[in-house]
């Protein structure tokens, strides 16, 4: 049964330095994505590290063994009883590269297994995706307000709504669960997906309104939120949100979002916050 859901923004990209609207076009991390990814993944792991005994025992031929001349073999019966045999570790990641680089930059240093559903997706933006906000204003200014008001002027161009990606995310989160229902080992779920659809996806869960502007706040790259679902008699499910936007204890030490100086070469450009564009006065 699952009572642990962590979910994992993906680190940074060259879409997201340059301020463009990503959704569910496929871009890799850059060099400080990877970094990021790299000290979540380290952070989680110590956190998590029952994971790895525990899939070591369930898996036995996972346990490294030393060569015919060594005195003793490798003990299994050590892992098998360990506490840390009792629970047991899931990684799903959206099926968009930079997710998935996420997911194992965590997984691979637990030797866990990453799966991919294409139902962790990013929200799409439609035809705004891979342009900037300038150049979504210049497109439709009216549309690009109203999509900063939250009040939907950019489903015209068939980007997704909140709501609707929120709804997606929760029936997705609520479908893994309802399969692991009748198992009763104690599971924590990492996911690791996208901001804007795990901004929505809790608020849904929580019963928040997506496009409520008064709602949770963005998700930075590589930080994670960690929910405690509880299921009730009839079937459904209540949720408790237990972090949010929690990241690595380097990034409260350090620029985060341009990573340590030996990764920056001569010239490159250096993320800075979203600049607050304004429609054109008709004046």
């Amino acid at each position: 049964m699952i009572n642990e859901v962590v979910m994992v923004r993906h680190g940074r990209t060259s879409y997201n330095l340059a301020r463009r609207l990503q959704g569910q076009i496929d871009v890799p991390l850059d060099i400080v994505g990877q970094w990021q990814a790299d000290q979540t993944g380290y952070e989680l792991a110590s956190r998590y590290y029952w994971a790895k005994v525990s899939h070591i025992a369930a898996n036995p031929e996972l346990l490294a063994q030393p060569g015919p001349s060594a005195a003793k073999r490798s003990d299994i019966e050590e892992y098998r009883n360990a506490p840390a045999a009792g629970r047991r570790l899931l990684v799903m990641s959206s099926d968009l590269f930079r997710a998935q680089q996420t997911a194992h930059a965590f997984a691979d240093l637990l030797g866990l297994p990453v799966t991919l559903d294409e139902r962790l997706r990013e929200r799409s933006f439609g035809r705004w995706e891979g342009l900037t906000r300038p150049e979504v204003c210049a497109m439709d200014a009216e549309a690009y307000a109203s999509w900063r008001a939250h009040t939907g002027g950019e489903l015209k161009y068939g980007v997704e709504s909140r709501e609707a990606c929120g709804r997606r995310g929760a029936d997705a989160l609520n479908d893994i669960l309802a399969g692991q229902r009748g198992d009763d080992i104690d599971t924590t779920l990492v996911i690791v997906s996208h901001g804007s659809w795990i901004v929505a996806t809790i608020a849904t869960l929580l019963g928040i309104d997506p496009d409520g502007l008064s709602g949770l706040g963005a998700m930075r790259n590589a930080f994670w939120s960690r929910l405690t679902p509880t299921p009730r008699e009839d079937g459904t499910v209540t949720w408790m949100l237990d972090e949010y936007d929690t990241g690595p204890r380097v990034a409260g030490v350090m620029d985060w979002e341009n990573g340590p100086a030996e990764l920056r070469a001569e010239g490159m450009p250096k993320w800075k916050p979203i600049p607050d564009v304004k429609a054109p006065s008709s004046m």
